[in-house]
């Protein structure tokens, strides 16, 4: 992680200049790099550049079982998402045009092809699309920014005028992946009455979703904390994106007194390992069960493994220094490697 520790104030740009990106500033990661997760994301995203994306006009994989409906072929499609970033990614690093270009034609066949379906857990994983794009469409031609940039402002609307509507799990970590995909997006658009829209929904959420005592309510609706941390990490993701553009919604706590450092603080025990909790034992969905009955082994009743608040924390320390000490030692205890993902977020520190 050496060379990449050394980005931080290249993530961060004054309200002034921070327009048309999602969260990696505009020279992210820009220049060569030799430590081992650039080389991981410069392997993932050569191997990568015979591939051909995979854009379906839809993906539905929430609440479906293996084996139903079209969730084989959405997962397939699915994994052009962080293909995307590695690709994107590499370009910075490398400045090799091969990967821009191969990031251009994922970027510009799902900004052609995918119709969004604004269902937030079908959808969550753009925020990777949303950061690819960060990366490498100032690199692009006018006539894909164009594309990309409408395809945002859409995604933005759409999103918006969902939670405006009072969708269905309203209260649930769907709202706040609703409201993660909305923030990057509007941000993305540089939109001041869109960021507006986004600054209040995510109010709303941390105000609907997180107890006063640092609790979820999916917390209590499917007594898990994989839903603690599928309600909270997307809330971290907003108020991260708007940290980079000079905007404090990480501090905000609703008049109850939730705020997502309390719920963050709740959590800590359990990724620390001092405390321990057995997953979904008295959940009150019955599709956990369905799950569970279907062979998928993380919805049935088992431990908790702290690891698994890896990512949440990594972005946590970038909201709060409080919380560095703890995402390094999930790091080092995590199995995965130079993985992307949570050492993206460590790069940005």
């Amino acid at each position: 992680m050496r060379a990449l520790l050394l980005l931080p104030a290249l993530l961060l740009a004054s309200p002034a200049t921070a327009a048309d990106y999602a969260l990696l500033g505009p020279r992210f990661a820009a220049g060569k790099q030799d430590d081992a997760v650039a080389r991981a994301v410069i392997a993932r995203a050569r191997a990568a550049l015979a591939r051909r994306p995979g854009a379906i006009p839809k993906l539905h994989t929430e609440g479906t079982l293996p084996g139903k409906g079209i969730r084989e072929i959405s997962l397939k499609a699915k994994a052009d998402q962080p293909i995307m970033l590695d690709l994107a990614m590499a370009w910075r690093l490398t400045g090799d045009r091969a990967f821009r270009d191969q990031a251009g034609r994922y970027l510009g066949d799902w900004a052609r092809i995918y119709q969004p379906s604004f269902n937030p857990i079908d959808e969550t994983g753009f925020d990777r699309m949303a950061m690819a794009c960060d990366l490498v469409e100032a690199d692009l031609p006018k006539d894909m920014r164009d594309r990309l940039d409408a395809f945002w402002r859409r995604m933005a609307v759409g999103y918006l005028d969902a939670m405006d509507a009072g969708p269905t799990h309203g209260v649930t970590n769907w709202q706040s992946h609703r409201v993660k995909l909305a923030t990057m997006a509007a941000f993305r658009t540089a939109d001041a009455k869109l960021i507006a829209r986004a600054r209040a929904a995510y109010r709303e959420q941390v105000a609907a979703n997180l107890r006063p005592d640092g609790s979820t309510f999916d917390f209590e609706e499917r007594d898990a904390l994989h839903y603690v941390t599928y309600d909270l990490e997307p809330l971290a993701m907003a108020a991260l994106t708007a940290k980079v553009h000079g905007e404090d919604w990480y501090h905000w706590a609703a008049p109850s007194g939730a705020s997502l450092p309390r719920s963050l603080d709740w959590l800590v025990p359990y990724a620390e390992g001092t405390k321990t909790h057995m997953e979904f034992v008295h959940s009150k969905i019955q599709f956990d069960r369905d799950r569970a009955g279907a062979g998928q082994e993380e919805y049935a009743p088992h431990l908790w493994k702290p690891g698994a608040a890896l990512d949440l924390y990594r972005v946590a320390s970038l909201l709060d220094p409080r919380y560095a000490g703890l995402s390094e030692a999930l790091a080092a205890q995590s199995k995965r490697g130079p993985e992307a993902w949570a050492n993206l977020f460590a790069a940005m520190r």
